[in-house]
């Protein structure tokens, strides 16, 4: 097997240009999409309704080119849109495939695995039942892309269920409680028990703290590798799992690192090293054409405190926290990587250390000469 990921900007949630020109030109083949993830132009809280309209964009155009539905393409391929590209960020959205190829592999190349839940509720969310279905999927999905050693890999995209208000006092009409009444504060709780269950199944933490009594209270218990968001546009929870396999092929890999809080760029540049771009800090324009996308999870400390001094962004009325944390962490990562079009995502509960998150980065592999060539 051979993945491939190539990203389109956005100009609006709507815009579905990028992908329609590639399919009309033969560079993606339609039916060899598996997941989609990407950032909007909303805010990236419960009432952004952003995320919902580029999905059914980009289903309906893939549909249109498969003889299937807009549903049915859902029902196959993850859209993980995540609202928010405050500062230098830009909207824009990464396309994974994969195809068939009877080639050599040579070494480990990037490999990718998707997965759906059952259906969550309202009452669901932030519950053991949340944790432990997305445990399971996130072994379904290394399964489907054959990555054998969770060491393999390097970053578990969830996308889960975000419920309004109305939803959860539905919830309590059928006599069922949820872990917050506060729909703000739920997406959290789902955010928070998604990314323990992928610790669970990947061995980060003993299986007994991937429990709901843990969920926003046992910091130290985290996946490196997790990057949850939530949105009203779905009700199961997606999961994209990207790692290495030697039983792939392609120009591809992936590495990850952790961020120990919003100011480590260390972290940042020896990643990038790792991944063999020359950063110092920042990453020469020749060399940033084979970044192929990526990821970071960040957020505001809970202490009020960044590296001994006060931070605001907690007490702000004016200006939710992740829109202040996206804005300056995503400046950070942009500066060393030479790219803003990056899904920078706030909220990091149980995703990467406390204070600070992850950061994964799909790239071609030095010497492939793909970069050269587009």
């Amino acid at each position: 097997m051979r993945a491939d990921v190539q990203r389109f900007g956005l100009i609006d949630p709507g815009d579905v240009t990028g992908l329609r020109n590639a399919i009309e030109r033969g560079s993606i083949k339609p039916r060899e999409i598996v997941a989609v993830i990407g950032k909007t132009h909303g805010n990236g809280l419960v009432n952004d309704y952003t995320r919902g309209y580029l999905m059914m964009s980009l289903s309906q155009l893939i549909g249109g080119h498969t003889g299937g539905s807009a549903q049915s393409v859902c029902e196959r391929v993850p859209f993980i849109f995540s609202g928010g590209v405050e500062g230098v960020l830009s909207p824009h959205y990464a396309v994974f495939t994969v195809s068939p190829d009877e080639g050599k592999a040579d070494g480990q190349s990037l490999a990718v695995g998707v997965a759906f839940t059952p259906p969550l509720l309202p009452e669901d969310v932030g519950r053991q039942k949340q944790i432990d279905l997305t445990a399971a999927a996130v072994a379904e999905a290394m399964s489907r892309a054959g990555i054998a050693s969770a060491a393999d890999v390097h970053f578990v995209q969830v996308k889960g269920p975000a419920f309004t208000l109305a939803d959860i006092v539905e919830a309590g009409g059928r006599g069922r409680s949820c872990a917050t009444d506060n729909s703000g504060k739920l997406m959290a709780f789902g955010r928070a028990a998604s990314a323990l269950g992928v610790a669970k199944t990947l061995g980060e933490i003993d299986p007994a703290r991937a429990d709901e009594s843990a969920v926003l209270k046992d910091f130290d218990a985290y996946s490196s590798v997790a990057s949850v968001s939530a949105g009203v546009e779905i009700r199961t929870n997606e999961v994209v799992v990207v790692g290495t396999s030697a039983s792939w092929t392609g120009p591809l890999t992936i590495g990850h690192a952790s961020m120990s809080d919003p100011l480590d760029i260390g972290s940042v540049v020896q990643l990038a090293r790792d991944l063999g771009f020359t950063a110092e800090p920042q990453i020469p324009t020749h060399q940033a054409a084979r970044v192929r996308a990526a990821f970071v999870k960040c957020e505001a400390p809970r202490d009020g405190m960044v590296r001994g001094k006060a931070h605001t962004m907690l007490n702000d009325g004016d200006m939710d926290q992740q829109r202040h944390i996206r804005g300056a962490v995503g400046a950070i990562v942009a500066s060393v990587l030479n790219d803003t079009a990056l899904f920078v995502s706030g909220g990091a509960e149980h995703q990467g250390p406390d204070k600070g998150g992850m950061i994964a980065v799909i790239a071609e592999k030095p010497g492939a000469g793909a970069a050269d060539a587009r």
